[in-house]
């Protein structure tokens, strides 16, 4: 059975991209084109969830949250335990995290990613 990408969840993943926040499109000029050392994809679907950053040789996914999330964190919590479950680390980041400070966003990245299996 296909967990990663499924043909099922391809409209909603391009919408995603090409309405990406401006949070999501700063993140994504440091993670792209192995910047880091890995490559990263965006608005990867595991399961019927869709992550917006995953590095798959590390596992590692990252998420950018917004305001809405603090309504959502329940459904958060779910998501989180799926991808755990598949081995899968998550890290979050706020979006102000992003705005007022891409460097240490990056760095926890980096720091993410020597640290994973």
């Amino acid at each position: 059975m296909r967990v990663h990408n499924k043909k099922e969840s391809y409209a909603r993943r391009k919408k995603l991209r090409t309405k990406a926040t401006p949070q999501e499109v700063k993140l994504w000029g440091r993670l792209r084109k192995n910047q880091l050392g890995y490559r990263f994809r965006r608005q990867q679907s595991i399961g019927w969830y869709i992550v917006d950053f995953y590095c798959p040789e590390k596992k590692l996914a990252v998420e950018i949250d917004g305001s809405q999330h603090m309504e959502s964190m329940g459904y958060d919590k779910m998501r989180t335990d799926f991808l755990n479950l598949r081995g899968i680390s998550v890290l979050r980041f706020w979006d102000s995290d992003v705005d007022e400070n891409i460097h240490a966003v990056t760095r926890k990245i980096l720091n993410s990613l020597s640290t994973c299996p």
